[in-house]
Formats: C-alpha cells, sequence, structure tokens
C-alpha cells in the first residue's frame, strides 16, 4: 500500500440502530475505512461489524479491538474467518488485552497477560491460516482444531497495543497494530520503534500497518483536521482514524470526512 488510508470511527456510544444509516453516508461519501470498537458494556465488536459490512458495498470495516480473554481463540477464529469470507478484502480485525478493569468485572483477568497474548495470537494466526492447531498452553488449549471454512491465507491479523512488551509482540507476531486514541505523535513515533524492534524477530521480515485513532476538536474545518493529523502521519502512521466527540452528529462527521478530509490527506501523503 502506499499512501495513507483515512478512517472515522463509530464509537460505541453512539445507538446500534444508528450504525447501518451512518455507514451508508460513509460508503456514499467515498470514505476508505469505518472502524468500530468493542468496550464493555456497550455494543459487540463482531456483531456491529456485520451491520455495517451488510449495509455497504464498498467501504472496509475495522474493529479495534476485542479483548482476547472474553473469547476462546477458537470462537474469535471462526467469526473474524466468517467476515472474511463474506466480505473479502474489506475486513480489519485487531485483539489485545482488553481493559484490565473490565476484565476483572467480568472474571476474566488473565494473571499473565503477556502470556495470553501470545499464545492467543500465535494460535489465531494459525487458524486463520487454515492450519490444524494443537497447544497446551498456560491460558489457549487446542486439540486438532482447524476451521472448515478459513479465509484466504495470510489475511491481516491486528492487535491493539500500548506498552513497550506489547507493542514489541506485536511487531513480532501481527501484522499491523491499533494504537489507541490520545497518543500524541511523539509517543507515536516511540511505539513504531517498539515494534519494529519486535519485527527483528520475526524469521520473515514482512510489513507492519500502524493504524492510530487521531481525536478532532469541535468546529474544526476539514482542512484543519487533514493538517491536524499531519504529525502522526509523520510519526509512522498508515492509517488514520479519526475520533468525534460524543455529542456530534455521527453521519455527517463521517460524511465529512470521506468527502472533505480524505482528499486532502491523500494529496498531502500521496
Amino acid at each position: 500500500m502506499t499512501g495513507v488510508r483515512v478512517g472515522a470511527v463509530y464509537r460505541p456510544q453512539f445507538a446500534p440502530e444508528r450504525l447501518a444509516d451512518t455507514a451508508r453516508a460513509a460508503d456514499a461519501a467515498g470514505l476508505e475505512e469505518l472502524w468500530l470498537w468493542e468496550d464493555c458494556f456497550l455494543t459487540g465488536g463482531v456483531s456491529t461489524a456485520a451491520i455495517a459490512l451488510s449495509a455497504t458495498s464498498r467501504i472496509t470495516v475495522g474493529l479495534g479491538v476485542l479483548p482476547v480473554p472474553m473469547r476462546n481463540v477458537a470462537a474469535a477464529a471462526m467469526e473474524i474467518a466468517t467476515l472474511h469470507r463474506a466480505f473479502p478484502g474489506r475486513v480489519r480485525v485487531g485483539v489485545g488485552h482488553g481493559v484490565a478493569s473490565w476484565m476483572a468485572q467480568i472474571g476474566a483477568a488473565a494473571p499473565s497477560p503477556m502470556t495470553l497474548l501470545r499464545e492467543y495470537l500465535t494460535a489465531l494466526r494459525a487458524l486463520l491460516d487454515g492450519q490444524p492447531v494443537t497447544v497446551e498452553g498456560s491460558y489457549v488449549r487446542l486439540d486438532h482444531v482447524q476451521l472448515e471454512w478459513p479465509p484466504q491465507r495470510g489475511v491481516e491479523l491486528l492487535c491493539g497495543a500500548t506498552g513497550p512488551k506489547t507493542l514489541a509482540l506485536s511487531g513480532e507476531l501481527a501484522s499491523g497494530t491499533v494504537i489507541t486514541g490520545g497518543t500524541t505523535a511523539q509517543e507515536l513515533r516511540e511505539a513504531v520503534g517498539h515494534i519494529r524492534n519486535g519485527q527483528l524477530r520475526r524469521a520473515d521480515p514482512a510489513p507492519h500497518a500502524v493504524v492510530v485513532y487521531v481525536e478532532c476538536i469541535a468546529g474544526q474545518s476539514g482542512s484543519q483536521i487533514a493538517a491536524a493529523a499531519g504529525p502522526w502521519v509523520d510519526a509512522g502512521a498508515d492509517t488514520i482514524v479519526f475520533q468525534c466527540g460524543p455529542d456530534t452528529d455521527i453521519a455527517e462527521f463521517v460524511a465529512m470526512i470521506g468527502s472533505e478530509v480524505q482528499p486532502l490527506m491523500h494529496r498531502a501523503h500521496p
């Protein structure tokens, strides 16, 4: 891929019944990507992704991210594979630790989140590649599990990461990293360094996507939003997902990002 990809996020604070119309507005405006979150205890990530994909014909839907303590890895693989097969080339899914307090609240907190994430990413990658998987890990245990309907081999697998260890793990095992909103451009530059360190552990050098959420200030024009995102692109992001406040008209916002901001971003970062 050359240039920067542009998206907007449909925050889970917006009602799920408004998602289909918002996705259609984004699609009509030519927006490249619509991103969804799975925050406890709002809306489900996989179900909302299916709604957005079914309501549109072109737009890519990103899911950033599914918290791994909540789902058996085989169930996650089945859901991700189903989306990829039904909507090929239009899905980007990430997984991550999840918010620690929420994972404790549902009784799913892992004593070693890093061990869980390493086992999970390894098994999930193999399952999505259509391999039979047998593993007896500290958290992930599978006995000759193989998807009957795997997606195309090598589909993208993203990892949500913040700390240095998780960022390096993402560089090692994932094909892209999702960076949370509120990350400064300088923090992103440092994060990319940790990701690159993890990539050095790979036996097969491969491209690694960097997705970052960039918060928009209320009242900004399209040109102001596009210009303000420049430092994150310069710091290493190849996908900019714009995030609005909860009081914004979300359908108008995604249409504005697609019709006004995205062309400016493409001209500035070809």
